[in-house]
Parts: C-alpha cells; sequence; structure tokens
C-alpha cells in the first residue's frame, strides 16, 4: 500500500484565503500494485499528473496551503465521488445508473489509465476497494475540507486551486481566435463552481506570464469543483489543467529541459493568486 494518504506543506503564517491542491501527482507504486497489474511501470503512470506537486510547491511560501495526494491515480481516484464505482472491475457491485466516466473505466478505482489501457487481468473485492477509499481517499477529502473550513474562518471565504495536468494531444484541434494552442484550461463548471470575477483573476494570472489560457474546453472540472465550488457559500473552486509538453516528455515520464523554467514562471502565477486579499474575492456568484 502506498505510504501515505497526502502530503501537507503549510504556510509558517497563513496570509491567503487561497488553497492549492493535486490530488493526481501521487508516485508512490507499491512493488504488490506494480506486480498485481498487467501494465509496466511507465505505462502505469500515463494518468498521473506528474511533477504538478513540485510545479505547484513554491505555493506556501505565499501564505496558501498545497494538498498533495500521496497514492497514484491508478490505484484511486481522488476526483471521483466515492460512489462512481465500476461493475466491470469491482466484485459485487451492480450496474446502476449511466456514468460516461465510470462506462470508460475511470471511476474511484480505475480500471485503465490513457488510452484504454487496461491496469488489470481480471476483477478486484470490494473489500480492497473499500480499504482504498478509507486510507486514502477519506483521509485526504477530510484534509482538504480542513483546510478550506481554515481559509473560510480566517478570511471569510475559499479558494480552491485543483492543479492537474493534461496530455499535449488533448488540445488537438483546439486553438484561440488568435491562432495559439491553449496550454492552460481552467474549469469552474461553466460558472457552477465559482464567481466570475474569481475566474477572471486567476485567467489573468496565466494569461499575465505569457500562456495562453482558455475555460471548460475540454475540461470543466470533475468531482473536486463539483463538491467544493460553493460560491454561494463563499467557497470557489477552479480545476487548473496545464499541457504536460511545456515541462516534461510525456513519453518517458520525466522533466524536460524547460521544466525549472516553467515552474519559475509558475512561482510568478503562484505569487499573484496566492496574494489576492480576501477582500478582493466577490462573496457570490453573480
Amino acid at each position: 500500500m502506498p505510504k501515505v494518504a497526502y502530503h501537507l506543506l503549510k504556510p509558517a503564517e497563513p496570509s491567503s484565503c487561497v488553497v492549492f491542491a493535486s490530488p493526481h501527482s501521487g508516485s508512490d507504486y507499491p512493488a504488490s500494485f506494480i506486480r498485481r497489474s498487467q501494465l509496466d511501470e511507465r505505462t502505469i503512470r500515463s494518468s498521473e499528473d506528474a511533477f504538478v506537486d513540485q510545479l505547484f510547491d513554491a505555493a506556501p511560501e505565499f501564505g496558501s496551503p498545497l494538498l498533495c495526494a500521496g497514492a497514484p491515480r491508478a490505484f484511486v481516484d481522488l476526483n471521483r465521488s466515492v460512489d462512481e464505482l465500476d461493475p466491470a472491475l469491482i466484485e459485487g457491485v451492480r450496474r446502476q445508473g449511466y456514468n460516461p466516466r465510470v462506462a470508460s473505466g475511470l471511476g474511484v478505482i480505475p480500471r485503465v489509465v490513457a488510452n484504454g489501457r487496461n491496469i488489470y487481468s481480471g476483477r478486484i473485492s470490494m473489500t480492497e476497494v473499500q480499504r482504498r477509499i478509507d486510507g486514502y481517499w477519506k483521509p485526504y477529502h477530510t484534509a482538504l475540507q480542513d483546510l478550506l473550513d481554515e481559509a473560510s474562518a480566517r478570511f471569510g471565504r475559499a479558494v480552491l486551486i485543483d492543479c492537474h495536468s493534461m496530455p499535449h494531444e488533448a488540445m488537438d484541434g483546439s486553438a484561440q481566435r488568435q491562432g495559439k494552442r491553449p496550454e492552460i484550461v481552467l474549469g469552474d463548471r461553466f460558472g457552477a463552481a465559482a464567481a466570475p470575477d474569481v475566474v477572471e483573476r486567476i485567467e489573468a494570472a496565466f494569461a499575465g506570464a505569457g500562456l495562453t489560457v482558455t475555460r471548460n474546453a475540454p475540461f470543466a472540472g470533475a468531482y473536486v469543483t463539483q463538491a467544493y465550488g460553493r460560491p454561494s457559500r463563499m467557497q470557489h473552486a477552479i480545476q487548473v489543467e496545464i499541457d504536460r509538453s511545456i515541462y516534461m516528455d510525456e513519453r518517458k515520464v520525466r522533466p524536460n529541459r524547460n521544466f525549472e523554467a516553467f515552474r519559475s514562471l509558475l512561482r510568478g502565477v503562484i505569487a499573484e493568486i496566492a496574494t489576492y486579499g480576501p477582500d478582493e474575492i466577490p462573496l457570490a456568484a453573480e
């Protein structure tokens, strides 16, 4: 089993209502899990948001906490509901209503990694599933809600930046009117998860660093933004997807020569986002 449910970096003195989190950057693959899988150690990482935790690790320097998954996405997906159980993988689970994520093998316990490659050769027990949910999913989400509650208590509101990466090919065929391929996709569930002014400020931070930004296509946000985006309660959630090819070799799953430069660029973005005064964040969606 992965050693810990999550890693938490906290600032010496909280000074921001912004919480950064990375639910898919976990990279602790136990040997027993690898042996059980029919994939090799590199292929099984293809759905992982590799190095995203490192890209955002400056957050505590600017008064914001950073919460990162300890377990890998292939083991348990923290951006899914505990109810998103796959009957094609888990013994004893009955088919219920159609869920496109579960149907494609991307439930809370994934059946596949990127490009639909099967992780297992057979099925797994509900006992094993519950062990993963109790040991990793629940502690992560308890910690996340605690951080948001702390921000709300201290500053009167909270903003969650849910940090992810996307394959370069995800944006094939997508371009802004200026002809530039989007490098950042912000997901606010088409306005349901965050107030407009909050999203505009986040977008301005990335665009101000020279990055091409678009919203909600093809990623509008999944479970985390749906569950934690409550603008009317002064809790906003925005998913950030970054083109992996900017900073890593996707095939070899290793940082590329641009990694440190991009990490430095994101440091400025993080500073801009994290140092927003709480009074600048609107209380609720319009």
